[in-house]
């Protein structure tokens, strides 16, 4: 059993077809006010990220300010058949919990447009159920509300969600996500399929739990699996047998699992997460006490004729105090605005161990 703690860029969930089109988007906005008498330091900060996949588009939202990490959300958008599907989830990190949930469903039945919104929030459900219909002469329009607001009613006792979606290099990742009255539970993340090289009888399955305050990583030996390219198991020799987060790697023999690797190439952006246990060196982007990051990163030419590199990554702390162990947001730009100048700046923003801490870089290059 490996615990820990992670972020959904993570949590990135899909439905879809292997085949349907993968891309990665999103942006990073940032304004930071600095004041030399006396000293001090502003920030407002939003991190979006967007997973597309076929029909399906699936964000990250998180909002940071100099007081910390203050605001989380997750939503999905697409449509199945006739339907059109949303879904959102909101946190509090500063109180690290779940504070709400919001599904809506709509689908058009013989003229009439039907929307369904169920919320959840921790004890109190509620679902609004809308129907309007546009004819020549007659317009109607009505709406039911169940639930009162002030518990769960229709004897709600809670929803289990269970999907199937391609991820990076076709690898197959089974998620499922648990509400009860009181929430949000969990979401698990699985996947199958891993084999080890050069020991094409011994394979492992992995699976992902991530709870509101806690992570827990699973490694379990299985037999005939199938690697995907870019999906790396870090092995060593002569570890000695231990599980997270002892700091050992779980042993077969005398090979030891260290962690875990995916890189892969979605619409232009490459993608990186890494799991490490291990007690050797840490492999990048991982450093200091981190055992696990997600990184995004792009290259390309900018408009003036030089390159444009952006690098994101977060990294997660086992044990710590922040909403899904998220301790650290690194992000780096650099721009090459002519042939003889770059322009660079990047931003370190430490969440865990609390107060939060910001670093911030300007930086040039000249060249003649």
């Amino acid at each position: 059993m490996k615990k820990a703690l992670v972020l959904s860029l993570a949590v990135v969930l899909g439905l879809g077809v292997a085949s349907f089109a993968q891309t990665l988007t999103g942006y990073w906005d940032t304004d930071i006010t600095i004041v030399p008498t006396p000293i001090s330091l502003g920030i407002d900060s939003k991190l979006s990220v967007t997973y597309t996949v076929g029909n399906w588009s699936f964000s990250s939202l998180t909002t940071i300010d100099e007081t910390g990490w203050t605001a989380q959300s997750f939503d999905v958008i697409g449509s199945m058949f006739a339907f059109t599907l949303g879904s959102g989830l909101v946190f509090d990190p500063l109180l690290v919990e779940f504070d709400k949930w919001t599904a809506t469903g709509g689908f058009n039945f013989t003229g009439v447009d039907i929307l369904l919104t169920f919320t959840l929030e921790p004890g109190v459900t509620t679902l609004l159920i809308e129907a309007d219909y546009d004819g020549s002469d007659v317009d109607v329009s009505i709406d039911i509300n169940l639930g009162s607001g002030e518990g769960c009613d229709f004897d709600f006792a809670g929803i289990d969600i269970e999907v199937d979606f391609p991820f990076c290099c076709d690898i197959d990742v089974v998620s499922k996500i648990v509400f009860t009255c009181d929430g949000f539970q969990y979401v698990t993340f699985d996947v199958v399929g891993i084999e080890l090289p050069g020991l094409p009888w011994l394979t492992l399955d992995a699976s992902l739990k991530f709870e509101t305050q806690t992570k827990t990583l699973t490694i379990t030996p299985k037999v005939d699996f199938g690697i995907e390219a870019c999906l790396t198991v870090i092995m060593s020799q002569d570890a000695e047998a231990g599980t997270y987060p002892s700091g050992e790697g779980m042993s077969i023999g005398a090979l030891a699992i260290d962690g875990i690797s995916l890189v892969c190439e979605l619409g232009g952006v490459s993608f990186t997460g890494i799991s490490y246990w291990g007690d050797g060196e840490k492999p990048e982007p991982l450093k200091g006490d981190y055992w696990e990051a997600y990184q995004i990163s792009l290259t390309q030419d900018s408009c003036c004729g030089g390159d444009f590199e952006f690098d994101l990554t977060i990294f997660f702390l086992e044990g710590g105090a922040q909403l899904f162990d998220i301790a650290e947001i690194d992000a780096y730009m650099e721009i090459g605005l002519t042939e003889q100048f770059t322009f660079s700046t990047g931003i370190d923003i430490i969440l865990d161990p609390l107060p939060t801490s910001f670093g911030w870089t300007i930086g040039f290059y000249v060249e003649w």
